[in-house]
């Protein structure tokens, strides 16, 4: 099983955003990061599990984890897709490719990756 974690941020909403993921992988600890001038939180938190699962073989087993409701509930519980449908659909691909497991954590609340991640993509979202 690969582990990762994501996360997006953004400064103002739209604004400059980064992402940040950590994969975590036969106990060797992968850092992708980036960003852009102009977006939004959620365009963040989708491009942070995008570069993750882009960076994992197809037929990989994944539990990705996130402190994005919206990312994670979208995927589980079939939350309504009204924005951000090129995201959305490339996300889709991605996961037919592979075995994902989604869960969500408490962001701020101390989980070691899920910090880690949390700088990752706010250190990016400062350089735009």
């Amino acid at each position: 099983m690969i582990s990762i974690y994501t996360d997006g941020a953004c400064i103002g909403n739209p604004g400059p955003g980064g992402w940040g993921t950590v994969i975590i992988e036969d106990g060797v600890k992968r850092r992708l990061s980036g960003g852009e001038d102009h977006t939004t939180n959620n365009r963040m938190e989708m491009m942070a599990a995008i570069q993750g699962l882009e960076a994992v073989p197809e037929g990989s087993q994944v539990l990705l984890t996130s402190d994005s409701q919206y990312l994670i509930n979208t995927m589980t519980k079939n939350w309504k897709r009204n924005a951000n449908k090129d995201l959305w659909d490339r996300l889709d691909k991605l996961v037919q490719g592979r075995w994902v497991q989604w869960a969500w954590v408490r962001g701020h609340n101390g989980h070691p990756e899920n910090e880690e991640v949390d700088k990752l993509a706010t250190n990016e979202a400062k350089r735009r």
